[in-house]
């Protein structure tokens, strides 16, 4: 039986003038909040001529907030790489006490806002926090530096990965793993052979996301970076400055580059998907067919 006279029979089709409202209400959205905003922060980039946009990002500031960001995301996203794994692997693969407070733990950074994030840095590390007197006196500083703004990322962005993992290993189960332990293979074994193959995709997916929300947080490294030009300002907080400072086309040059990060972004996030759906129809195909095909 076909998929349509299923979908005939279940009753799911529409109309077609309701398929129509739907995907002209789709592309509306899609053109207000999305194409037509990116539009205008690259026409008001290129608004004084390309010269002045590249005369913006040469500037050393720039080039400071730039490698700041590229910095921060390097450190944060192998981190969150090895943290998303673990957790991952520990709640899908294993029983164990505390198994549902480390899954609502994990997504806790969803919950709680970027600038209290910050804050919670402040109160720890800050010169009147829990640790920053014995911080102070080994000349070791985290508020208002480069540890600071890493460490805020790196909370705000931990779930990402942990949650594309999470429930691609729980769909999987365990077999293939106990198969690969009863054949005499070593954990390392075990995840470098049968786990990571099935898991790579959403591990780059998981990867994408988080490294886009590392360089585009705002809110959690406003609070701990203390604005120092040419120091701690990564490129969102060097927008704000710019534009707070009305030079409106070199941080709407700056907010371009940004923006042409999201764009790299979700052209990669569209190749890693395209990819994964035609290795998990080929997959499909090798299978052998089933007896409901058999009975056809």
């Amino acid at each position: 039986m076909s998929t349509l006279r299923v979908a005939r029979r279940s009753g799911i089709t529409e109309h077609s003038a309701v398929r129509q409202t739907l995907i002209a209400v789709a592309l509306g959205f899609v053109f207000l909040f999305l194409l037509l905003p990116l539009a205008a922060v690259f026409t008001e980039a290129l608004r004084q001529g390309l010269p002045a946009a590249m005369a913006a990002l040469r500037e050393p500031d720039a080039w400071s907030a730039i490698r700041l960001t590229l910095i921060t995301a390097a450190v944060a996203v192998p981190l969150n790489l090895v943290f998303g794994v673990s957790a991952a692997w520990a709640i899908a693969k294993y029983e164990f006490g505390g198994k549902a407070l480390l899954t609502t733990l994990v997504d806790l950074p969803f919950s709680v806002s970027p600038v209290v994030a910050g804050l919670i840095y402040v109160l720890m590390f800050g010169a009147q926090g829990f640790i920053g007197p014995w911080l102070a006196d080994h000349d070791i500083h985290i508020v208002f530096a480069v540890p600071g703004i890493i460490l805020a990322t790196v909370f705000v962005t931990f779930p990402f990965i942990a949650r594309e993992l999470i429930p691609l290993m729980q769909a999987q189960g365990t077999e293939e793993e106990q198969a690969a332990t009863v054949l005499g293979a070593t954990g390392w074994q075990t995840f470098w052979h049968v786990t990571l193959p099935n898991i790579k995709w959403g591990l780059v997916y998981g990867v994408i996301l988080c490294n886009a929300r590392a360089m585009g947080e705002f809110g959690a490294v406003s609070v701990v970076s203390g604005h120092i030009r040419g120091q701690t300002n990564t490129l969102p907080l060097h927008v704000e400055i710019l534009y707070n400072e009305y030079q409106s086309v070199a941080a709407f040059a700056v907010a371009s580059l940004l923006a042409l990060l999201a764009l790299v972004t979700l052209l990669v996030k569209a190749v890693v998907e395209w990819r994964f759906e035609r290795d998990l129809q080929d997959s499909n195909s090798l299978l052998p067919p089933s007896p409901s095909r058999l009975s056809r």
